[in-house]
């Protein structure tokens, strides 16, 4: 391959769009440097094609339907009611396409280049990128890998597109079948366990460990747990899938319990067993960039063992969460660029939110880590049933719980389940990354009506001085 040209020499190339790439992308524009991303699918990567964006469309579709199906409550009489999941497949769809523009139109405006082609690190530690047109070499002076991640399939248990349903699959169902069964129970397992069984699917979830939602608080779990058995979700915790036999419609699945060996039949499964790096095939062989665990190894401002090659996002290390990957991004290039921060917040400090129904949002130490880490604690409670805003909309199932470390007062763990909770979750992040404490929230004034008052009630419940409850 011969030098390239000018036109393929750049301060910056990013491998991958997703929200680390492309916010790295228009953050290095900003910041004068000729940038360049590499990308072998659809703008936005997972996240926006396959992940946050169309979930959260699916499940809106379903919670109107939850709604409609519960119109009589509030006075409302509704006399027939049907579903397209094509329709609502559609208008997934079509939301991600407007954001697959609306990224063009960024990367555009800052001038950053964009290739279309399969990108690879080569012995010279540049990026060649399959393109259709052949391949292209990319030189930069330096090179960010933000491939992102993919679902973990488990041998013998692959995802066929047809039987067994990858998450891809699962968002865009044809026909909606009668029973489904999800294998794993973390945030994407129940999320489609929300969306399924709110559309009248007979939903089992298949958990090996003892309870779901195992990196969240015990508690939030359990309320997570009784609103799904509410709705008529089979949940199965302590149970390991073994093997699955298919049939010409469906799938026995043979699994072991603590009470034996038990055979679930379903139309469909899914696989939602967790993420892993996309890390393979991408020429790590020609650098020195050291993986422990299945992630690329970086300094706390993302720079690997090998100096010019950044990594950010999932391929370096939990939480495997796209605002994280968006902050990453930020600190690389703000460091690449000689812009330090006095302070680089931990991955305990990144909120996160499961958007089944109720909500789930979570920051921080969960109780069991905190009596860990810290001396005595003291926890807050509120429960929604006592909040005017969550029983005016109907939603009255809830709990916000935080927790302040007693000497000195800090919050250093904040949990939620209920309504608008993923809304909610921010002010607390700030709080914590503030190193605030409980006087900081008791002394805040708190909008009236709101689900956000509960927070305030937590904190005052959590020093004796509740006045609701």
């Amino acid at each position: 391959m011969t030098n390239p040209p000018l036109d393929h020499q750049y301060d910056i190339a990013i491998l991958g769009s997703g929200p680390g790439g492309y916010v790295a992308a228009i953050r290095a524009a900003q910041l004068g440097f000729k940038t360049v991303v590499v990308e072998k699918e659809a703008l936005g990567g997972t996240c926006l094609n396959w992940g946050c964006i169309p979930t959260k469309a699916l499940l809106k579709s379903s919670e109107v339907h939850h709604c409609i199906q519960n119109a009589s409550d509030f006075g409302i009489s509704v006399q027939k009611v049907s579903i397209d999941v094509q329709q609502m497949v559609k208008r997934t769809r079509d939301v991600i396409a407007k954001f697959n523009t609306g990224i063009a139109h960024l990367l555009d405006k800052h001038n950053v280049k964009i290739i279309k082609g399969y990108g690879k690190i080569n012995p010279a530690k540049n990026i060649t990128v399959a393109t259709q047109e052949g391949d292209v070499e990319v030189c930069s002076k330096h090179l960010i890998i933000a491939t992102g991640a993919t679902s973990r399939i488990m041998k013998g248990i692959e995802p066929d597109g047809n039987l067994i349903w990858s998450y891809k699959e699962a968002m865009i169902p044809d026909k909606l079948p009668k029973s489904i069964a999800i294998m794993g129970s973390g945030a994407i397992g129940v999320e489609f366990a929300s969306f399924y069984s709110m559309l009248g699917v007979d939903v089992t979830i298949i958990e090996m460990q003892n309870r779901i939602l195992v990196n969240e608080d015990a508690e939030i779990a359990a309320l997570a747990r009784q609103a799904l058995n509410a709705r008529g979700v089979k949940v199965m915790t302590d149970t390991g899938l073994k093997y699955v036999e298919k049939r010409k419609e469906g799938l026995d699945i043979f699994c072991d319990t603590p009470s034996g060996a038990v055979t679930i039949k379903a139309d469909r499964l899914i696989s939602a067993v967790g993420v892993v790096p996309n890390i393979e095939h991408i020429g790590l062989e020609h650098t020195n960039v050291v993986v422990e665990r299945g992630c690329i190894k970086t300094n706390k401002y993302l720079q690997t063992a090998e100096q010019k090659i950044y990594a950010i996002g999932d391929v370096t290390s939990p939480p495997w969460l796209a605002h994280k990957a968006s902050y990453d991004a930020v600190l690389c290039i703000e460091s690449i660029a000689g812009i330090t921060r006095p302070r680089v917040i931990k991955p305990r400090s990144i909120p996160r939110a499961i958007y089944c129904h109720p909500q789930i949002a979570s920051i921080g130490l969960t109780e069991e880590q905190a009596r860990v880490e810290h001396k005595e604690i003291k926890i807050g409670k509120a429960y929604l049933s006592g909040n005017g805003k969550a029983v005016a909309i109907g939603e009255p199932e809830g709990l916000v719980k935080l927790i302040f470390a007693e000497d000195t007062g800090e919050l250093v763990g904040a949990h939620m389940i209920g309504a608008e909770t993923s809304e909610m979750i921010q002010g607390l992040s700030l709080v914590i990354n503030m190193e605030g404490t409980e006087l900081d929230i008791i002394n805040t004034v708190f909008p009236h009506p709101t689900i956000s008052e509960a927070i305030h009630e937590a904190a005052l419940n959590a020093y004796g001085k509740g006045i609701h409850q």
